[in-house]
């Protein structure tokens, strides 16, 4: 009898081990560095969302250096977070993106410069040096100037681009009239750093009719033909979204699970509160599926660039309700 249940024990002990390999893994790249800007996934880890879900996820933080296509085009994640500017200019180049949800409904970008630079508006850009993000950021500025008639080469009646970097020391120390800022970090790390409101003019992207959407869900277009992958997809987005509208009801504690998520040490507990709050004015609004008219607003952002567009083709299979239809009905 003992053999019998040791026999019965270790068959159930065999299958509970199955079923725990069984969940499926999925890599997420993430734009940038842990903070708050991610809340809705780590959240959804940290409360158990994609266990649900029967999905082992692995999250990996961007940086500076680090471009989401890049790394999916390499194999390094199955699925990306990217702006679209970004996602359609790999697109056109070759890389078959795909946004297949869209958390943020409102774009966060901003270009900060100090009135003291001689800045009160764009007229005042010329013969500016201006501090932009590159790998995939750049894009929104790029199709700006365009827009705006300014070379962006440094020549003479254009614009000094300055590579920035993870900082804003450009505007700090006067290499930079302005620096990319986004509503929820740069931005308040200027104010932190002691300049006030009063010293600065903000150009938000979407009062300049450059609106672009940001962190989108993007994955490569031949694995959504294998019904497997696809399933897999609809599953991490429903998790995913689950933690989204979690952050948004809960911004404090959202915040605390990022900071608990942080392997750098480098964020502090107001700054990511206070990031959390203003990220959530960002995904209000959106239950994940992407809307077509702020896609059709984004592809005429970038293509009205003038004689340089970031894309010069409206873009075909971009993006599909596919996933998101199976995932939040």
């Amino acid at each position: 009898m003992k053999t019998i249940m040791k026999t019965i024990g270790a068959a159930a002990l065999g299958l509970s081990a199955s079923m725990v390999q069984a969940a499926d893994d999925v890599t997420l790249q993430l734009k940038w560095v842990t903070q708050a800007q991610f809340a809705g996934y780590y959240v959804a880890q940290d409360k158990g969302f994609y266990g649900e879900e029967d999905l082992n996820v692995t999250i990996k933080p961007g940086g500076p250096d680090i471009a989401p296509a890049q790394v999916i085009a390499g194999g390094g994640a199955d699925v990306v977070l990217d702006w679209m500017p970004s996602a359609l200019a790999s697109r056109e180049k070759g890389l078959a993106l795909v946004n297949i949800a869209q958390p943020f409904k409102s774009s966060g970008m901003m270009l900060t410069c100090r009135k003291d630079a001689g800045v009160e508006s764009p007229e005042d850009f010329a013969g500016k040096t201006l501090g932009v993000w590159f790998y995939g950021n750049e894009y929104p500025f790029l199709s700006w100037m365009s827009k705006l008639g300014l070379a962006t080469d440094g020549s003479e009646g254009g614009v000094t681009v300055l590579k920035q970097g993870f900082n804003v020391d450009p505007i700090l120390q006067g290499q930079a009239a302005c620096v990319s800022t986004m509503t929820y970090n740069e931005y308040w790390q200027v104010i932190d750093a002691g300049l006030t409101p009063d010293d600065l003019v903000v150009f938000k992207y979407e009062e300049q009719g450059v609106a672009t959407l940001e962190d989108g869900m993007y994955v490569l277009e031949e694995n959504l033909a294998d019904p497997a992958f696809e399933d897999k997809m609809v599953r991490f987005v429903r998790a995913s979204m689950k933690g989204w509208k979690w952050a948004e009801e809960n911004p404090d504690e959202a915040a605390m699970i990022v900071l608990d998520n942080d392997a750098s040490g480098a964020q502090t507990e107001e700054h990511q509160k206070r990031m959390m709050g203003e990220i959530a004015k960002l995904t209000a609004g959106s239950n994940g599926a992407l809307d077509p008219a702020d896609f059709d607003r984004t592809v005429e952002s970038l293509m009205s660039g003038g004689s340089d567009p970031v894309i010069t083709k409206m873009p075909e299979g971009a993006w599909t309700h596919a996933i998101s239809d199976k995932a939040l009905n």
